[in-house]
């Protein structure tokens, strides 16, 4: 037996309708807050709703806005890409703006082959291009709004928010000239994502400036992985005219380096100095606290939900923006001046 102050499941909107007096329209428009609804009947609709205790479906809300405010992030697939600081402090700040702008989060994890389901989305992020090229060039062919974090994307009119990671590169080796190393390696990431081969023309472009010449054998190629920044720092170390230096294209893998270098007998950073990228936490607690580039991964999510959410919400066709937010070099104790 049910109360006259119990919710029922079964409440409709005919209910709330019928108790209010007016047309199921007229409660419709009232929950969708349409402003041609006259007072009266707005507040007739809000205290029945409030006596029957009636809560209006989402859905049906949506069907009658003709939005589902579902957002798609979509991140190519990689090794270990759930336990990626990078990945994970995307979501964070995608998810964080997306409970903010009450929009759906629909995470998608691709790889280059897969096709994913873009009906009843309203617009999606895609967080770097590798490979999956064709799924951005589909999405914009169906005319859904699409906005691409992590990669500057110049041949195609879509909003991109990215990060110098050139700049931030050769800050970070003009640093290590700095302080007299002219032996400096570097350990790059996968070149065939964007970062990695921005991070490697960062590199070599600070060397170029300061007239450095460095041996091929002073760049090892990896994919981002600790298992092949392992591999690459005793390769390095074991040279027969080793660095002094190595700027690493991520923390993770530059944490592994210095965890190796320490294992071959080489303290940091009195015999090897060593910078990396991205500033994870991490990178905090070792027993030498990592020098590195800051990247604003955050920053570059917020912006990019916030392009999508704009340009969901516009009436009209936006400019389309390309953002590049800049680096910042954070100097810890795993570098030193080169003993004379």
């Amino acid at each position: 037996m049910r109360t006259k102050n119990s919710p029922s499941k079964n409440v409709s909107i005919s209910d709330v309708a019928r108790l209010a007096g007016v047309s199921i329209t007229t409660v419709s428009r009232v929950i969708n807050n349409v402003s041609t609804v006259k007072e009266k009947n707005r507040i007739k609709v809000l205290d029945a709703i409030r006596q029957l205790k009636f809560r209006p479906s989402i859905f049906a809300q949506r069907l009658a806005t003709g939005k589902s405010n579902v957002v798609a992030l979509v991140i190519p697939r990689y090794e270990g890409v759930f336990y990626s600081f990078y990945a994970l402090e995307l979501i964070r700040g995608i998810g964080t703006l997306c409970s903010v702008y009450k929009l759906d989060l629909l995470l998608h994890i691709t790889d280059a082959r897969s096709s994913f389901n873009l009906k009843g989305v309203e617009g999606v992020i895609f967080a770097d291009i590798i490979g999956n090229r064709n799924q951005l060039q589909e999405a914009l062919d169906y005319g859904i709004p699409c906005v691409v974090i992590n990669n500057y994307v110049e041949d195609l009119e879509v909003p991109c928010v990215a990060i110098d990671n050139v700049g931030g590169a050769e800050s970070a080796v003009n640093y290590l000239i700095s302080l007299g190393h002219r032996k400096i390696a570097h350990i790059t990431g996968d070149l065939i994502t964007q970062a990695a081969a921005q991070r490697l023309e960062g590199y070599r472009r600070a060397l170029k400036k300061n007239d450095i010449r460095v041996p091929e054998e002073y760049i090892i190629r990896t994919d981002y992985s600790r298992g092949q920044a392992r591999q690459a720092t005793e390769q390095l170390l074991k040279l027969t005219d080793p660095p002094t230096a190595i700027f690493v294209a991520s923390d993770s893998m530059a944490l592994e380096t210095m965890a190796v270098a320490q294992e071959m007998g080489r303290r940091i950073p009195q015999d090897l100095s060593v910078v990396g990228f991205d500033d994870n936490p991490s990178g905090l607690y070792g027993p030498v606290a990592l020098t590195t580039v800051r990247q604003p991964l955050i920053k570059m999510a917020e912006e990019g939900i916030k392009e999508l959410n704009k340009i969901v919400n516009s009436s009209k066709k936006l400019a389309v923006r390309k953002i590049v937010l800049p680096t910042e070099l954070v100097i810890r104790e795993s570098c030193q001046p080169i003993k004379s």
